[in-house]
């Protein structure tokens, strides 16, 4: 799933997956380590929530995603941050340019 999730940073592109047992269609953002738990950032677009409308930003522990695929549909690239401050991490492993 990992290589899956570098792969669609790299390339802009949407991915689709299973999170909390509610379809999620992300644009995945960046993918990093926070309290030791790896983590997508990603603005969702699509899918359900069962936490605000959508579209929003949202975090995703990679440990609670499931049946993740490459959507063939790419987004442009970084979006702007509504309240100015990026996101804290401990690690960023990749992130969209």
């Amino acid at each position: 799933m990992e290589n899956l999730i570098l792969e669609a940073i790299a390339s802009k592109q949407l991915i689709e997956f299973y999170y909390r047992n509610l379809p999620r269609i992300v644009e995945p953002h960046v993918y990093g380590v926070t309290n030791g738990v790896r983590q997508v950032l990603g603005y969702q677009t699509g899918g359900q929530s069962s936490n605000g409308g959508l579209p929003d930003w949202r975090r995703f522990d990679l440990n609670q995603m499931s049946r993740l695929a490459i959507l063939a549909p790419t987004f442009l690239g970084r979006r702007p941050i509504p309240s100015g401050k990026h996101s804290s991490w401990d690690s960023r492993i990749a992130i969209v340019a």
